[in-house]
């Protein structure tokens, strides 16, 4: 089954396509340039200012050039940067095409729970609320199951809501679902598991593409 972060991210990465502004979010998100196939140009874009960021400089990094996370980064040829009251107006005017973010929980509406454990500090919910309402399409990438083996879709949350009814797929090492009209369709199951896995561990109810029933 390999790394689960790198499954997850190889899959995101092909959601991609050619001249997308895409906005990453931290953690699973961040890494899903590294499976980008190199003859796609992609505008990725920060919301602390940034539309066309380039890989993390090795050396000579410049200390006032970071992404969202506060990380060093490098701009590529014909990118910009601007304040960040620009880069939310990008966001809220529906500019970016996908965003890939991280999260915690999702359920089977489409609820994005992403920024906050009860009683863990945090710094802040920074762009998600914005990014998750005013994307054109907002991905969610995390692992299927808690350290403990419970469940991260979920008919119902039960961590605070970043934005309700945002998400349009679910990416996780076991399977690939879509949220259409709040019905949670299960679209894809990755490989080294089944359907058994995948409905011994997910909480949401949900539906069995055609193509899948077709092949079980």
């Amino acid at each position: 089954m390999g790394d689960a972060r790198q499954t997850i991210a190889q899959r995101a990465a092909r959601e991609i396509k050619d001249g997308m502004i895409v906005n990453l979010g931290i953690g699973i998100p961040s890494i899903v340039p590294d499976f980008l196939d190199a003859s796609i140009i992609v505008f990725f874009m920060a919301e602390n200012g940034i539309l066309g960021m380039g890989p993390s400089p090795t050396v000579n990094a410049d200390g006032n050039l970071s992404n969202a996370a506060g990380y060093p980064t490098s701009i590529l040829p014909g990118g910009s940067y601007f304040d960040s009251a620009t880069a939310f107006g990008m966001i809220r005017r529906g500019c970016i095409d996908v965003s890939i973010l991280g999260a915690l929980q999702v359920s089977e509406h489409g609820d994005l729970a992403n920024w906050i454990v009860p009683g863990k500090r945090v710094p802040g919910v920074g762009g998600a609320m914005e990014l998750a309402f005013g994307a054109k399409n907002l991905i969610a990438l995390m692992s299927h199951c808690e350290k403990d083996g419970r469940p991260k879709i979920m008919k119902e949350c039960t961590l605070p809501i970043t934005t309700y009814h945002c998400v349009k797929k679910i990416i996780t090492e076991m399977a690939v679902f879509t949220i259409d009209e709040n019905a949670l369709m299960l679209n894809e199951i990755m490989p080294g598991y089944s359907m058994t896995d995948i409905k011994n561990n997910t909480d949401a109810n949900f539906q069995v593409s055609a193509h899948i029933k077709a092949t079980a």
